[in-house]
């Protein structure tokens, strides 16, 4: 599961808080220690109130009642810890999310990036299902610069990470696709369209926890778009130096609507224009 992303928290569950016994701080701390080497992420880097929320949403309807019964079903069966992953995390994704801020990207800051470079390095952090670097395999593909820049899309989810990898949507994934883009997929039956094998082969899937992980180095853009939001302030903070330290001088972040970087000057960040910050050259 991506929880690097710790994918955006679905607070459509939380309008009321869940009935039953609300655990006591000590008990959600313990519960975070102990359930972090078993699912590989550390949830003391999350907002506390919409993830506690969930995490006693899910415990209720497993019928328990404190969170250490909670932590022992979990241990023990396969099939609530997938729950658990799956009803922690949730991707949202589209292509062409935001599309005149892709608009933007395309003959505003990839020609810039290109006089630097002729061979592009882009990072998709939190890829989710593969819509945003698809996005941009076939932006880069209209642009006839795609066999000359490396791709690289990265989650904490296996699980969608394999359906990244395989390319195949429905019809109401792919629905909003400008017909220039139409032709990069085709049909695979029950309603499904697949990425042209060109592209997918093009793009290097990782599976990577955003928060636990050393980066590589010398990226001219990287994409991390309605990911950290619900991280707390002392991560975010971590993640967007480390991605600077990731991104060569004058390369590109590119984060989501819904984001801003606060200390992005004292981090080493210009903001050329909203939610798109240049490294210093």
């Amino acid at each position: 599961m991506d929880k690097n992303k710790l994918k955006n928290f679905d607070l459509s569950a939380f309008t009321q808080v869940p009935t039953g016994k609300i655990p006591p701080a000590e008990e959600f701390n313990a519960f975070k220690k102990n359930i972090a080497p078993l699912i590989n992420l550390d949830l003391t880097n999350y907002k506390n109130t919409q993830m506690e929320r969930r995490i006693v949403s899910l415990m209720n309807r497993c019928g328990m009642d404190n969170l250490n019964d909670y932590f022992n079903v979990l241990k023990t069966d396969s099939k609530k810890l997938e729950e658990f992953l799956n009803m922690l995390t949730i991707n949202v994704t589209e292509f062409f999310r935001n599309p005149e801020k892709f608009q933007e990207l395309e003959t505003l800051y990839l020609p810039e990036l290109l006089k630097n470079s002729r061979k592009l390095k882009v990072w998709s952090a939190g890829c989710s299902i593969g819509a945003e670097i698809y996005s941009l395999s076939m932006m880069f593909d209209k642009m006839k610069i795609l066999n000359d820049c490396e791709l690289i899309a990265s989650d904490f989810d296996k699980t969608i990470l394999e359906k990244a990898k395989n390319g195949i949507y429905s019809e109401m994934e792919v629905g909003s696709i400008g017909a220039d883009y139409k032709k990069y997929f085709t049909s695979v039956g029950n309603d499904k369209q697949q990425v042209e094998s060109r592209l997918r082969q093009k793009v290097k899937f990782e599976k990577r926890d955003l928060l636990n992980s050393k980066f590589e180095k010398d990226f001219d853009l990287i994409l991390c778009r309605n990911v950290v939001i619900y991280f707390t302030d002392e991560a975010k903070d971590k993640l967007y130096k480390e991605f600077y330290d990731a991104l060569k001088p004058g390369g590109v972040l590119f984060i989501g609507s819904t984001e801003r970087i606060n200390n992005h000057r004292a981090i080493g960040f210009n903001m050329k224009t909203p939610f798109f910050y240049q490294k210093e050259v």
